[in-house]
């Protein structure tokens, strides 16, 4: 299944473009994910930690960056795991797009997303959803940390694993809005 995002950072192209590609510090903004090794300049291993409801899920798995257009400020990256303690798998190809907009950056983010296991219960709607709203946070974290990062300061902390309750809540009210616009329209 496809799933279109997008958000603003504001830092200039080229700065967000290389603090993107710049994996280990980048991948912690990510909420639930963690960098276990650097294999090579363009391949990473690591986990990502997720709950939604009562299913919690850790997948392990390898993302490697299938090419960098400079000039189109545009990244293409892939990514399979598994389940460390179930049969679900999950790949992923995403495609980044940075474009300016006024002082800032604009992202477009693409992913082709195929799960299987217990993560494929979730329909189309609430998987898509769910990657909004961690994307949402993803895109918070980035924001926050490109001063640090400029500055040569760590990072303050770590994100923690997406929460289950918070997910489901904030996809929840996401699907009801859609849900109410069909059914009634906008009547205001």
């Amino acid at each position: 299944m496809r799933i279109d995002n997008e958000f603003e950072v504001a830092a200039p192209v080229d700065q967000v473009w290389m603090y993107l590609l710049d994996v280990p510090r980048m991948a912690p903004c990510l909420p639930g994910a963690e960098l276990t090794e650097v294999v090579d300049d363009n391949t990473y291993k690591g986990r990502v930690i997720t709950k939604l409801g009562p299913v919690s899920m850790q997948f392990a798995g390898t993302a490697h960056i299938v090419s960098k257009d400079e000039a189109a400020r545009k990244v293409v990256l892939n990514a399979e795991g598994a389940e460390e303690k179930g049969k679900g798998q999950a790949s992923l190809a995403v495609t980044a797009t940075l474009v300016r907009v006024g002082k800032g950056t604009k992202v477009l983010v693409s992913q082709d997303v195929e799960i299987a296991g217990a993560a494929a219960q979730f329909g189309r709607g609430m998987v898509a959803d769910v990657a909004a709203v961690l994307m949402k946070t993803f895109a918070e974290n980035v924001a926050e940390d490109i001063p640090r990062w400029q500055r040569g300061e760590q990072r303050i902390a770590p994100t923690a694993p997406a929460k289950g309750f918070s997910i489901w809540w904030q996809a929840t009210a996401a699907a009801l809005q859609r849900f109410f616009v069909r059914m009634f329209g906008r009547s205001r």
